[in-house]
């Protein structure tokens, strides 16, 4: 795909995930009577303003981030508004709902958009059968000889655990904390029932053992209306995944994985390339992860907000802007690293 378009793609997909996420605290935040200034789409100098009621709204040159100007935010200028009609004057469960608002709102996305997705597939993936699909070439489950169309009736472990699958996920669950030794399967080809002894492979890729034999796809028809139901389980899918990754990386495990602009920009890239379908979940996906990200109690970032908002409430006082400043250092200094990181893995992963 030529660069110039793949960068206005990428542009244009990081814009309407912005957009989106400051959208929501302006909408709550002008609910619950704050006074805001400004809604700014991008960064640096302004290159269109349009003023409506009391909120200016602006186009920037850098088509990068965006901001919501709220009256008593730290670091804004706005003078002369009632304490009332500022952030810090709305009680406590109003700013906590202004400051969730953004990330809300993305998740609200991606669940709009994989509800459509699955509605216009018109399908779901079912369990597949405990029946081989495919064999992986030179792996141990063709040097024995097992084919496709295979049905698997029984597994049995190392430890001599008996398997009788139902469905092809309790092999692979039954594979889950193998650590070696043989593996009988016995399978029914047409009329006969045959046994196979299988050493798995370790696969250092994928840092797991491989028989080397995948399921057969098996899908069902569902009805328009069945696509909220099956939106929202990918929906809370995803977002197991991610706080899971975000979890292992805290763990320090998949930190290789980490990509930052460049890896986004090229994986935007790629999934242009698939068509309108694919790059239409991948702004779902990453509006998801935008907001479960948002929401991490990290200073800077929303969900640092509200703790610091909680903090306040608990003590009864405001912090000081000295302690905020300093909290929100740290939290500036975090998120810089991240980048830092997650940049050095891209260009490391480029060259």
């Amino acid at each position: 795909m030529d660069i110039l378009i793949s960068l206005i793609i990428f542009f244009v997909v990081l814009s309407i995930i912005i957009i989106i996420h400051e959208l929501g605290h302006l909408i709550v935040a002008k609910k619950f009577g704050v006074y805001c200034s400004e809604f700014s789409i991008g960064m640096g100098p302004a290159i269109y303003q349009y003023k409506k009621s009391e909120t200016t709204i602006s186009i920037r040159a850098i088509p990068l981030g965006g901001y919501v100007q709220m009256a008593g935010e730290e670091g804004s200028d706005i003078e002369g508004i009632p304490f009332e009609r500022t952030i810090n004057g709305i009680k406590t469960w109003k700013q906590i709902v202004v400051m969730a608002a953004g990330a809300t709102l993305n998740i609200l996305l991606a669940f709009a958009i994989f509800i459509g997705v699955v509605m216009a597939r018109g399908y779901v993936s079912a369990p597949s059968d405990p029946i081989v699909g495919s064999i992986v070439e030179n792996s141990p489950a063709a040097t024995v000889g097992m084919m496709e169309g295979d049905r698997i009736v029984k597994m049995v472990l190392p430890d001599g655990e008996e398997i009788v699958p139902e469905t092809f996920d309790d092999l692979v669950e039954g594979m889950s904390n193998y650590t070696g030794g043989s593996v009988i399967y016995t399978i029914e080809r047409g009329s006969e029932t045959l046994n196979f002894v299988v050493e798995p492979q370790y696969d250092e890729t994928l840092q797991r053992y491989l028989v080397g034999f995948n399921s057969q796809p098996k899908v069902r028809t569902i009805a328009w209306y069945e696509s909220f139901y099956y939106g929202a389980e990918m929906l809370f899918e995803m977002m197991g995944q991610i706080i899971q990754a975000f979890g292992n990386l805290i763990r320090g495990v998949g930190l290789q994985d980490v990509s930052g602009p460049i890896g986004i920009y090229q994986a935007t890239s790629q999934v242009a390339s698939e068509g309108l379908n694919a790059l239409i979940l991948w702004v779902g996906l990453l509006s998801l992860n935008v907001g479960i990200f948002n929401l991490f109690p990290i200073p800077i970032l929303d969900g640092g907000r509200i703790i610091i908002v909680i903090i306040e409430k608990i003590i009864g006082r405001r912090l000081s802007e000295k302690i905020q400043t300093a909290i929100m250092l740290v939290g500036l200094v975090l998120i810089v690293l991240l980048m830092v990181f997650a940049t050095a893995n891209d260009i490391g992963r480029l060259f």
